[in-house]
């Protein structure tokens, strides 16, 4: 056996055993060159758990505000840069970091972000991840978003993040809906407004739902008080 000079310091070192080696060997695709701007050629990145992390790295910042949480949470996914300047160019997520006042979360918050940041950093489809964590139901019920999207939980709304996070760095599709959707569902807007546009007097009231018409000022504001109907808009009552 051939003996080997280190010049540098020992920052890491892994053993490999034989079965490694044989599994690399049987999973390692096609080699590929990446030809750069400059004219060079290199092997083509992928990501893998022994990538060490830059110095900086870019992302960006996602805000969920929750009706069941009086603070908001910060969720913060940096990328990495694989091939820079070539035409193997592509960013993946190598880390996330949540970021509350609210210490009650703090637990699973720093459990969590580990493990998803750990399986960022392993490589291969991290697509799954999306589908785990929308799936993930509070047992006390879930919450509306403003706009009316219903979320399960706050687990499954982080889901929702990193989805559109790996949408935004094309990991992952968006699913739009094809030619024949889209004008379904424009002509069923248009009949729907078309309908609400042709409401009558008594749909623009300003008393409450469900009231009568009086048969003395001829306007639906009777209603049931104390026992006896009487006119909210003039006051005439059956019991006098």
């Amino acid at each position: 056996m051939s003996s080997t000079r280190i010049d540098k310091k020992i920052v890491k070192y892994r053993v490999q055993k034989p079965d490694d080696k044989e599994a690399a060997k049987n999973a390692a695709p096609p080699e590929q060159l990446a030809h750069g701007r400059d004219g060079r050629t290199a092997k083509v990145i992928r990501m893998h758990e022994e990538i060490q992390r830059p110095e900086m790295l870019i992302g960006s910042t996602y805000k969920i505000k929750t009706p069941v949480s009086d603070h908001a949470m910060y969720v913060t996914i940096n990328d990495i840069v694989l091939n820079e300047g070539t035409e193997y160019e592509q960013r993946r997520p190598f880390e996330i970091f949540i970021n509350s006042k609210n210490l009650d979360h703090f637990q699973w918050i720093v459990a969590l972000t580990r493990i998803i940041s750990a399986v960022f950093r392993k490589g291969g489809d991290v697509a799954f991840l999306v589908a785990e964590l929308k799936a993930v139901f509070d047992p006390r019920g879930g919450y509306w978003q403003p706009g009316g999207k219903f979320m399960p939980s706050i687990i499954a709304e982080l889901g929702y993040v990193i989805e559109k996070h790996l949408q935004s760095i094309g990991l992952m599709r968006k699913t739009e809906l094809d030619v024949h959707q889209r004008k379904l569902i424009d002509d069923k807007r248009a009949e729907f407004e078309a309908r609400k546009s042709q409401q009558d007097a008594f749909s623009k009231s300003h008393f409450p739902d469900g009231a009568q018409l009086c048969s003395k000022c001829s306007t639906a504001a009777v209603v049931m008080l104390d026992g006896c109907m009487t006119c909210l808009n003039c006051g005439e009552s059956k019991c006098g």
